[in-house]
């Protein structure tokens, strides 16, 4: 009798603590790239908008389909604003839509870019965006560039979900050699470090490519660790000759 009870005691342990895992709140600190000064000065910061007519542009294979896309008048009902957007009272009128008309059934990739890549300041730990991805089990990926020029896909997230949706993806660590891997520093320079955000990609499920497929965009954002940008020599020397 007393195993069994024993027995029940291990077992609801172990599921009370696989459920604060699942359910408790991510901590910054414990996920994206690292930093030796890292959380000194931990800021969310606004990344793009999705304000600028023109800016993002969108693509896929002419034998799979075409896209076309555009601004739209709207936002994302659970958004809560920066604290420098409401100080300075900065109005968020558009969301990125963009129409998808496939050709045929099949694998394929829709690629959204900026026109030029978005650099993040600091060491970025996280990436978010908002996206109503109407419910089809195609996934998003976020494409960046890391310090040496190297460029990644990092998985986001399925869009299989109805309305609007804050997805969020961790930048990983470099390797232990710090040259493998997302690489944003180099310890022998401080006036230079990050990554750019070189666009979005979704790739289609191939049960689900047929008619029009419309997606949005809004907001996105990065948790980023401002220590080194904030604690800068001013009398450095630049070797920019």
């Amino acid at each position: 009798m007393k195993r069994v009870v024993l027995s029940v005691l291990v077992f609801f342990c172990v599921v009370s603590l696989f459920a604060q895992n699942e359910v408790g709140a991510v901590d910054p600190m414990e996920i994206g790239a690292s930093n030796p000064n890292q959380g000194l000065e931990l800021k969310e910061i606004s990344v793009d908008k999705f304000e600028m007519e023109g800016y993002w542009t969108s693509h896929i294979s002419p034998d799979d389909g075409y896209t076309t896309t555009r601004l739209f008048t709207g936002a994302p009902a659970g958004k809560e604003p920066l604290q420098e957007e409401d100080q300075f009272q900065i109005s968020e009128r558009y969301v990125l839509g963009t129409r998808v008309d496939f050709i045929h059934r099949g694998y394929t990739s829709i690629y959204f870019r900026p026109q030029h890549p978005i650099p993040i300041e600091g060491i970025t730990k996280t990436v978010s965006v908002w996206v109503a991805g109407r419910n089809f089990r195609h996934e998003l990926y976020l494409q960046i560039r890391d310090f040496l020029g190297r460029d990644f896909e990092l998985y986001i997230g399925r869009l299989d979900f109805p309305g609007w949706k804050k997805l969020t993806v961790a930048i990983p660590p470099p390797a232990d050699d710090g040259k493998n891997g997302v690489v944003q520093r180099d310890y022998h320079y401080f006036n230079n470090m990050g990554i750019m955000v070189t666009g979005l990609m979704i790739k289609a499920d191939p049960w689900e490519t047929y008619g029009s497929y419309y997606v949005y965009f809004d907001d996105m954002r990065a948790v980023t660790d401002l220590f080194t940008e904030s604690n800068r020599d001013a009398d450095d020397m630049p070797d920019a000759w």
